[in-house]
C-alpha cells in the first residue's frame, strides 16, 4: 500500500521584482516545465533569482517555485504572474525548479556535462504533491516538460569554441520522468 503523499507546505518568499512580472489568468495555464537549479544551495539560487535581466521592466530570471533536496517547497513568484524561466513558453506554463548540482560550475564546458547527483525521494515527493496541488488550483494545467525538452539551441563550449553543446539539459538524465509522468495525471509536452 502506497504511503500518503504529506500535507505540502509551500513557503512564500517573493521575489522583490514579483510585481512587476505580467498578470495572467490562471485560465492561461496549461503546462508545467520541470528545471534543475545547477546551483549549490539556496543563497546562490535566490541570489541569481534576485538578479535583473531585464532592466527595462527591472526584472530577472526565475521559476515559480524551488523544491530542496530535503523536500521544501519555496515560491519565489505566484503562479499568475509570468515568470522568466524558459524562452518562448513563459506565458502558458509554470516553472518548478529542483535543487540538483547538475553541470555546476563548469554548465559549458565539454568535459564536464554528466550529471551526477540522483534526485532525492523527498524532493519527487514533494513535487508530486505539489503538482497534484496545481492541477487542483489551475484545472487548465495538461501537460508537463523539461526544460530540455523546450530549449534545444546549442551553444559553443566554453573549452572548445568548435564544440556545440545543448544549452539547456535540465532536468537532465537522472530525473525520474517514468515515476513522474504516470503518477502526476499529466502528459509528457514534446513539441
Amino acid at each position: 500500500m502506497p504511503i500518503p503523499a504529506p500535507e505540502l507546505v509551500v513557503h512564500d518568499w517573493p521575489l522583490p521584482y514579483e510585481i512587476r512580472l505580467n498578470h495572467r489568468e490562471l485560465s492561461a495555464i496549461d503546462l508545467v516545465v520541470i528545471h534543475c537549479t545547477e546551483l549549490p544551495d539556496m543563497a546562490m539560487t535566490r541570489e541569481f533569482g534576485e538578479r535583473v535581466h531585464y532592466p527595462e521592466k527591472g526584472t530577472g530570471n526565475s521559476g515559480h517555485y524551488y523544491i530542496t533536496e530535503a523536500g521544501g517547497v519555496y515560491r519565489f513568484v505566484a503562479p499568475e504572474r509570468v515568470a522568466n524561466h524558459t524562452k518562448g513558453w513563459n506565458t502558458r506554463s509554470i516553472g518548478i525548479e529542483m535543487f540538483n548540482l547538475g553541470r555546476y560550475p563548469h554548465w559549458g564546458d565539454s568535459r564536464h556535462q554528466a550529471f551526477t547527483v540522483a534526485y532525492t525521494k523527498e524532493q519527487i515527493a514533494a513535487l508530486l504533491a505539489l503538482l497534484r496541488q496545481l492541477r487542483h488550483d489551475i484545472p487548465s494545467l495538461r501537460y508537463i516538460a523539461g526544460h530540455e525538452d523546450l530549449d534545444t539551441r546549442l551553444e559553443p563550449a566554453s573549452d572548445d569554441p568548435k564544440i556545440l553543446l545543448r544549452r539547456r539539459q535540465d532536468p537532465g538524465p537522472l530525473f525520474p520522468w517514468n515515476e513522474i509522468v504516470p503518477a502526476s495525471g499529466l502528459a509528457r509536452f514534446r513539441p
